[in-house]
């Protein structure tokens, strides 16, 4: 498998770079080979004469070369220049990621909403699963606030197609995981429901379930009523999961590119990781 890990050559990316237990979890999903992509925006220029700016962009990405290749993966470092989601998910085809990589400073001192703009739009519109990670804020030695990326997943589902197509995830997902936590929230409108309409949910994550321990995975499963984006948070929270998986698009009907609701509040408001799988790039 190929990954595009996309850097911005910042204290809390070289910190994502450098965590061995990160780069393990990475070897043990199948990723062999790793394309470090860094977008110079188009309005950046190489500043004053004598700063070396290009130079130091250089030998930043040689260093980081360096650490993922003594990890074992095949390294190979790009510079380009442009708007960086749209080069990041090009490069992300031209090379045939099998998974894109950003980091993002965590949860935001403003009300925990607001993620960085270029995380917000690769979540938007990737069209190859996006792994982002969480990166300690507030502090000058920044570090991944989940580095044992998958040990502790929680598949967040409403049994969509897309969100099916996200739980396939698991079969590359599973080397690295031990427990999962399988989450279905019901909606409040479901409140008139009928007993069999109300156990069908619990069923559909029993299967689920059945299939993952199959896997040595240890799984629980949990329906929740209310908010979906608010109830995901809360079980992440509840369960101490260290990635959380989704669609990112579920049974929205607005296009692809304005991302559903749900999606971009939990990729907002988590406290770890996400792991987040497009729809297949015909839909």
């Amino acid at each position: 498998m190929r990954a595009l890990y996309a850097t911005d050559l910042s204290a809390a990316s070289e910190a994502a770079i450098e965590n061995e237990t990160c780069l393990e979890c990475l070897e043990r999903i199948g990723i062999e080979t790793i394309h470090l992509v860094t977008v110079v925006p188009s309005n950046v220029h190489a500043g004053m004469p004598g700063m070396d700016l290009e130079g130091r962009r250089q030998r930043a990405l040689e260093r980081y070369q360096s650490v993922m290749e003594a990890a074992g993966f095949a390294v190979e470092t790009h510079v380009v220049r442009g708007t960086p989601h749209r080069r990041i998910n090009g490069n992300a085809g031209t090379v045939g990621a099998d998974l894109t990589i950003a980091g993002s400073r965590g949860k935001s001192p403003l009300e925990n909403r607001i993620i960085g703009s270029t995380t917000r739009k690769l979540a938007r519109t990737t069209v190859v699963p996006l792994l982002i990670t969480r990166i300690e804020r507030e502090t000058d030695e920044p570090d991944l606030r989940r580095a044992h990326l998958f040990r502790r997943t929680l598949y967040a589902t409403d049994f969509s197609e897309n969100a099916e197509r996200a739980f396939e995830a698991f079969s590359s997902l599973r080397h690295a995981a031990e427990s999962a936590t399988l989450v279905h929230v019901k909606s409040p409108k479901d409140t008139d429901a009928t007993a069999a309409d109300a156990d069908e949910p619990a069923a559909k994550l029993a299967e689920l379930a059945a299939r993952l321990e199959e896997w040595d995975i240890e799984t629980e499963i949990d329906v929740r009523q209310g908010d979906p984006a608010d109830e995901i948070v809360a079980a992440e929270d509840e369960f101490d999961a260290t990635t959380i998986l989704l669609g990112s698009r579920g049974r929205s009907r607005l296009r692809r590119l304005l991302l559903g609701s749900v999606s971009e509040t939990v990729i907002a408001r988590a406290a770890g990781n996400v792991y987040l799988v497009p729809p297949p790039r015909s839909a």
